[in-house]
């Protein structure tokens, strides 16, 4: 499965992209010392129910809210010292398929201070409901 919109498997695809927040994350110790600024994107694929030929209701109950995720985005990064930015990715895409409806979550994390000649580092994990 694709992490792409697909109408006929009644698939769409909700995202979060460059979501900055500070978070305590690191093995060294001036990461273990002070939050360092991360940079979160997460993509989710959704059950579409309207897919592939209808418009579904006009109701925020209906979906998977991109406010939903980055909040539970910036909770999970806040939730006190993780050594690993893979565990962080993992954390929250645990989190996001708490969601019935979510079938595969894609999550970044980058830490673009990292080192001073580079943009970023990071990982991008991807998990899917049993």
């Amino acid at each position: 499965m694709s992490l792409a919109p697909d109408a006929e498997r009644r698939l769409r695809l909700v995202f979060v992209r460059g979501l900055v927040v500070e978070a305590r994350l690191g093995v060294h110790p001036h990461e273990k010392a002070r939050p360092q600024r991360v940079i979160l994107s997460v993509e989710l694929a959704v059950e579409d129910e309207a897919a592939p030929h209808g418009i579904g209701r006009d109701d925020l109950r209906r979906v998977v809210d991109y406010e939903r995720t980055v909040r539970t985005a910036r909770a999970v990064a806040a939730a006190g010292h993780t050594l690993l930015v893979e565990t962080l990715a993992e954390r929250i895409a645990e989190a996001e398929l708490a969601d019935p409806r979510v079938q595969r979550v894609r999550v970044t994390v980058e830490k673009p201070d990292a080192f001073p000649d580079a943009t970023s580092v990071g990982v991008v994990i991807e998990r899917t409901r049993r």
